[in-house]
């Protein structure tokens, strides 16, 4: 075995079985798209989330590094023309964190965000920023380093300005109020599995209903959560997927309509209710740009567009925001 690792026919093969996914990332980047995209260049690798700031006529993106940066879209924007990224918040919170999930909150204008310590678990905040001034409104701790270990992931907030924080780490959901009060946290046994690795990425994607409660999804079972938040302590049902199908590795989410949700992902699929989300079916799945890892959806002009994580090329880093065309899904 040792001088079989040590051939000529190893090598060979270590190179061939490289070539496959460089040979597949070079494609899927010469390639036209199917579908619309949006290009910019940013300073990091990594852009965990993004959301259209229809006001402002702007992109605003979560830096996996820590910060908030906005990429302003002018009117006489050509299609295939590179945009560039501005960053206008930076680190918050004590020692190395990422600002994840976000939501922009209209009625207050500001943005709510996650803060977490993604690789230790030993912090975890939301933050709150002016849409105009991007002044830090509240920082608000959640987790660590002393206590338990926690992982805020995404966030979504209610008509009164409540804040709710998926922790991803401790299947739960921390309650922060308008002016960043920490409130409780909403815990239920349908939350956690009982196999321990379905447990390793837990609660994920959040959003908040118009009809006043939230959907929750949990990343590795792919199970979705009604949660009632008008009760004390939040009602908690699982969702039914009929018809086929799983939500499994489902990421961030966005609410389309109150009958329509986008859980995005690999694939992101389009998912359905029509009896106020007692039950659900998946509609249509949309893969986009894989390689790059899809971790949020948001809308821009009723259009579904998904966030990727990763950015590529050098000295300067390119990302790409992918129209979402949905196949229907059988």
């Amino acid at each position: 075995m040792a001088s079989f690792l040590c051939s000529t026919r190893f090598f060979l093969l270590i190179l061939l079985l490289s070539a496959v996914p460089i040979a597949y990332i070079i494609h899927s980047e010469t390639s036209e798209r199917a579908t619309h995209v949006y290009s910019y260049h940013s300073a990091g690798w990594l852009r965990e989330s993004t959301k259209w700031d229809d006001l402002n006529s702007r992109f605003i993106v979560s830096f996996f590094e820590g910060g908030i940066g906005v990429i302003p879209v002018n009117e006489d924007h050509s299609t295939g023309a590179v945009l560039e990224e501005i960053p206008v918040v930076g680190k918050a919170g004590s020692g190395k964190n990422s600002t994840l999930g976000f939501v922009i909150d209209r009625p207050r204008n500001r943005i709510v965000v996650a803060i977490a310590d993604v690789f230790g678990n030993k912090y975890s905040a939301v933050a709150a920023y002016d849409l105009t001034t991007w002044d830090q409104l509240f920082l608000t701790q959640l987790s660590g380093p002393e206590g338990e270990k926690g992982f805020a992931d995404d966030v979504a907030v209610d008509e009164e300005g409540n804040s709710y924080i998926t922790d991803t780490k401790g299947n739960k959901i921390w309650k922060v109020g308008p002016n960043g009060e920490y409130l409780h946290a909403i815990k239920s046994p349908l939350f956690t599995p009982k196999e321990w690795y379905y447990n390793l990425v837990g609660l994920n994607g959040i959003v908040y209903h118009p009809n006043g409660y939230l959907l929750v999804d949990h990343t590795l079972t792919g199970n979705l959560f009604k949660v009632e938040i008008g009760k004390l302590g939040g009602e908690v049902k699982l969702v039914k997927i009929i018809g086929g199908g799983s939500l499994m590795f489902g990421d961030g989410m966005e609410i389309l309509s109150p009958t329509k949700i986008v859980v995005a992902g690999n694939p992101s699929r389009l998912v359905e209710s029509l009896d106020d989300w007692e039950t659900a079916r998946i509609v249509g799945k949309f893969s986009g740009a894989t390689h790059r890892l899809v971790t949020a959806a948001f809308v821009k002009e009723g259009k579904v567009y998904l966030n990727h994580l990763f950015g590529l090329g050098y000295p300067k880093r390119k990302h790409v925001l992918v129209e979402a065309v949905f196949s229907s899904f059988k």
